[in-house]
């Protein structure tokens, strides 16, 4: 009697919240990988996890040792992180070494994830960004250029080899439990900077709800670019108010006032190449991968901000 394969994944950013939640949807019923750059994570005697660097020749080993079905590509090293040059090898050259071994190997299936910070922040976007919108952000902040250069990659093997079936997902702010990026900071922190005059409408998506699509995502091999948004948003400041944190307001002329501000405070969860994320808005239209992947965010934003309310420090 022959036994029925379960399917290999290699999930990469194993180290980080979201990618842990993912290994734990999947974990019954796939062999899964777990790789970080940055650092080996213990995720059960089930589990392979490595630190390894994608560039290094040891990473096509994992491929030929583990004969992978699917990758999920979580790894993308934020831009608070690290060099801009350790960034920028981790992001875009590291990502254009998985999606080759990916197409030496045949895998069938890739889930990258992107951010929306590729839209960039100006005064002049429309009401609701949707996926055909140009990606400004790389003319707008030099430490946003891998974000845009690792989606634009991801973007040529999309339409250059089908087979690989790649999905690009563009989330809002991903929030809640275990979440380390600038905006989950802000709202646990006590006081958070505001640009004054300033309160643009942002989104919120649950870790949780992330999860959610994320394996809805590779479960269903459908290629393309999609926003991952609840259809739900709310002001900054008034964010801040319901997480019970009180907004520190921030001059925002002349430009280079703010920045000098928050580095004499060393507020780095307000940095500066996000500053006009904190001044325009920059809403997604996340319909198009509902529609397609039936997908349906539960945790709502009285849920999320009732989280911040109850931990007020830094996660």
């Amino acid at each position: 009697m022959t036994q029925h394969r379960r399917p290999h994944i290699l999930v990469t950013g194993a180290a980080g919240a979201l990618a842990q939640q993912v290994i734990t949807q999947l974990r019954d019923h796939c062999d899964l990988v777990a790789v970080d750059f940055r650092e080996q994570v213990y995720l059960g005697d089930d589990i392979p996890s490595y630190c390894i660097d994608f560039n290094k020749r040891v990473f096509e080993d994992l491929f030929r040792r583990y004969e992978f079905d699917g990758v999920i590509h979580l790894g993308r090293i934020m831009s608070s992180q690290l060099t801009r040059m350790r960034r920028y090898n981790a992001n875009v050259l590291g990502t254009q070494k998985l999606l080759d071994l990916s197409l030496k190997y045949g895998i069938k299936r890739v889930v990258v994830l992107s951010t929306y910070h590729v839209y960039g922040a100006v005064a002049y976007n429309p009401a609701l960004i949707d996926e055909s919108a140009p990606l400004k952000s790389a003319g707008l902040s030099s430490d946003l250029i891998d974000s845009v250069e690792l989606e634009n990659l991801a973007n040529i093997y999309l339409w250059r080899y089908p087979e690989l079936n790649i999905s690009i997902l563009r989330p809002c702010n991903i929030v809640g439990p275990g979440v380390r990026n600038a905006m989950s900071t802000l709202l646990a922190s006590e006081r958070a900077p505001v640009l004054a005059g300033f309160s643009p409408m942002m989104q919120f998506i649950h870790i949780d709800d992330m999860a959610d699509a994320i394996v809805l995502a590779y479960k269903k091999p459908v290629r393309g670019v999609f926003n991952v948004a609840p259809q739900d948003w709310v002001a900054y400041q008034h964010a801040l108010k319901l997480c019970h944190c009180k907004s520190l307001p921030i001059p925002s002329v002349p430009p280079i006032l703010p920045s000098m501000i928050l580095r004499t405070l060393k507020l780095r969860s307000f940095p500066s190449y996000l500053m006009a994320f904190f001044k325009y808005p920059v809403v997604i239209d996340g319909r198009a991968f509902a529609s397609e992947f039936g997908f349906n965010p539960k945790r709502q934003l009285k849920d999320i901000f009732r989280f911040y309310m109850d931990n007020k420090k830094p996660v």
